[in-house]
């Protein structure tokens, strides 16, 4: 499947999702900003598509990042971000979202399985709640120390 292909509106992504769903395949899902793409994320999102048969992540896009992070960031603009997401194996599908946190988002999805970093905890997590209570899982996944987006940035500037 070519990469724009696997960027689909959250309609056609609750589609495809209720399609593998039909099939007896296990959705994850996952969010995140994603800016500079870094073995921080690749380890995360290969982990995640283990827990399951799929992998859909809900990117936050270019206004939400700069709400969360600064008014200097994204570094790259969501179409840029969701076609490096979108190109890897273990990536079946993204959309983006542009509220301040994926909740509305999981509660129309609705996917099997919710996973973010070790760095919550289930109690913290954005809409474990809401898959929960339709039998589903919520998990947290060891992050690679020492990978991150800010301190990409922060290095590049001390250089």
């Amino acid at each position: 499947m070519e990469t724009p292909n696997k960027i689909k509106s959250k309609s056609d992504l609750k589609s495809q999702i209720r399609d593998w769903q039909a099939k007896g395949q296990k959705v994850v899902f996952t969010n995140g900003c994603f800016d500079i793409l870094h073995l921080g994320h690749i380890d995360y999102l290969e982990k995640a598509r283990a827990a399951g048969d799929k992998l859909v992540v809900g990117l936050n896009s270019d206004e939400s990042v700069c709400k969360l992070k600064g008014p200097k960031r994204p570094i790259n603009k969501e179409y840029a971000r969701s076609r490096m997401l979108a190109a890897l194996s273990f990536v079946d599908g993204v959309t983006i979202f542009s509220e301040d946190t994926p909740k509305e988002l999981i509660e129309f999805l609705l996917p099997d399985i919710l996973i973010k970093g070790s760095d919550y905890t289930v109690e913290t997590i954005v809409g474990a709640d809401i898959v929960l209570k339709h039998g589903g899982e919520v998990k947290t996944i060891n992050l690679v120390d020492g990978f991150s987006t800010t301190n990409i940035i922060k290095k590049i500037k001390e250089k």
